[in-house]
């Protein structure tokens, strides 16, 4: 069972403002080797900004700020890939294993109510795992695929949520 909640969580859209801080926080090396399919152009502050300004631009995106206490924690969003809708979410990493990434993935799936929503974690990240099926997530398959974040192939999950909830 994961620790209470360090405070009432709330998301919001993400601002431009923003992204200096989310920027900081997917720089923890040990948060880009778990997220493994991390690219390295986001090691580039002016680069990571300007992939995100595009995202802040594109209306098919749903992209969130997560705040615990009013303080900017992490991100959530939703995108399309192909003809599917897929799930991505960052927690800042002193946060991890309270929860707070297992509510902001329920608060974003209430706001996008679109099914079913894909996701997808490297098959060693028990804790991302953890988050998805806590939200009704089911794994659907697996495939290998080279990751970035680790300079290697790695396994990967596909789950899948296909309820409203």
């Amino acid at each position: 069972m994961p620790k209470a909640l360090p405070g009432p969580l709330s998301l919001r859209p993400v601002r431009e403002g923003d992204l200096p801080l989310l920027y900081e926080m997917q720089l923890d090396e040990e948060a880009r080797r778990l997220a493994a399919f991390v690219s390295e152009e986001t090691r580039d502050g002016a680069a990571f900004v300007a992939k995100h300004r595009k995202i802040l631009a594109d209306p098919a995106i749903t992209f969130r700020g997560v705040e615990v206490a009013g303080e900017l924690v992490g991100s959530a969003a939703v995108f399309p890939i192909e003809q599917d809708i897929e799930l991505a979410y960052w927690v800042r990493r002193d946060l991890w294993g309270r929860g707070v990434a297992t509510a902001a993935v329920a608060a974003l799936l209430k706001e996008v109510t679109a099914r079913p929503v894909h996701a997808r974690v490297v098959a060693d990240n028990p804790g991302s795992v953890r988050v998805l099926e806590r939200n009704g997530f089911v794994r659907i398959g697996s495939e290998d695929s080279y990751a970035d974040g680790r300079g290697a192939t790695v396994t990967e999950l596909v789950l899948r949520l296909d309820d409203p909830r």
